[in-house]
């Protein structure tokens, strides 16, 4: 009775709240002229506005909180339900090996802190940090980290990048024999099959095609040119769970990590420093480009990490996570960059 007695309360004050059809309709409308989106008929119309009206009452309901570190919003993927996203993106797709492996170097806290700067932001610096890009519908987040990587220590050493749109991810999707393309792979792998492979050519000379197909495709061995000084050298493992070693890598160069995306804040993240529900269970290859203190009145640590579901999500493609020995997301728990 008693259980009964709430839920019934529960819902009859949900509904006293309730925002009448017509205004989900117009949010609606707006959203797929904003985001040039049509529907093939009238029953996919109908699932995806319970889809987008659920997101909306989800994003209202969090920004209405008084006492809150971020934001979120309609983006490109509002009309997805969080499985549609997930499955979308193929979160879970990376695959971590069992032990870390191959590695000649770590990337350990230094003694003395003193000497890594307080904030740092690649973005900010020319020829570092390649525009955002969009994975689309393939399970390849762990190119897009290895190829930023690989970009930003190309841009730190040469002071330019080998192509505006950074190395070809196209290549190790389809090309890379160690990682399993669309169906996932690790950067610590592509790392060490890139320097077998003599490199990468640029996104211009071999174009990501895969997220769009949904296939790893053929591996296209005419047409490009590779560079040569993209192949690493090696890569450095930071030392796990190191707020400290974090820093002073990120201070040196981008480094790739695996973080936990597969939560509902992730997929309506608009601005702001995510310190909401997030745990460890590592899903996702992304970039960390940077720390800082956020600007607002909790001044809360943040790291600055890119992504690759294109510039409609997030702060145009980045989001800021909370940056503290708890691990948010697990940021901490598999960094590693490549040494060219």
């Amino acid at each position: 009775m008693c259980c009964v007695s709430t839920i019934a309360v529960a819902t009859m004050a949900a509904s006293a709240v309730a925002k009448p059809s017509e205004y989900y309709e117009g949010k609606f409308y707006e959203w797929m002229q904003e985001h040039q989106v049509q529907f093939q008929n009238g029953a996919e119309f109908v699932r995806r506005l319970a889809a987008f009206r659920d997101n909306l009452d989800y994003i209202e309901a969090h920004n209405e909180q008084t006492e809150r570190t971020y934001e979120l919003g309609l983006n490109a993927y509002s009309h997805l339900t969080s499985e549609e996203f997930a499955d979308m993106f193929h979160l879970g797709a990376l695959r971590p090996p069992m032990l870390r492996r191959g590695s000649a170097e770590v990337h350990a806290a230094p003694k003395d802190m003193s000497a890594v700067p307080a904030s740092v932001d690649w973005t900010s610096v020319a020829n570092v940090v390649t525009p955002v890009k969009n994975q689309g519908n393939c399970g390849s987040c762990w190119s897009f980290s290895a190829t930023g990587a690989i970009e930003g220590a190309y841009g730190i050493k040469n002071g330019k990048q080998a192509d505006a749109k950074g190395f070809s991810e196209q290549e190790l999707v389809s090309c890379d024999t160690t990682d399993a393309g669309c169906n996932g792979g690790w950067m610590d792998d592509a790392f060490a099959w890139t320097q077998k492979n003599g490199g990468l050519p640029t996104e211009t000379d071999y174009p990501y095609t895969s997220g769009t197909s949904g296939s790893s495709g053929t591996c296209q061995k005419t047409g490009h040119v590779m560079v040569a000084a993209a192949a690493p050298k090696g890569y450095v493992d930071v030392t796990p769970g190191s707020v400290d070693a974090m820093m002073s890598a990120v201070a040196k160069t981008p480094v790739s990590i695996a973080i936990q995306a597969n939560q509902r804040d992730f997929q309506n993240y608009k601005s702001g420093v995510l310190t909401g529900t997030c745990g460890q269970r590592l899903d996702h290859g992304v970039l960390n480009v940077g720390y800082g203190v956020y600007t607002d009145a909790a001044k809360t640590p943040y790291w600055k990490v890119k992504n690759s579901w294109g510039t409609g999500w997030g702060m145009g493609g980045y989001i800021l996570i909370e940056r503290s020995s708890a691990d948010k997301c697990g940021v901490l728990d598999a960094g590693s960059y490549p040494t060219l």
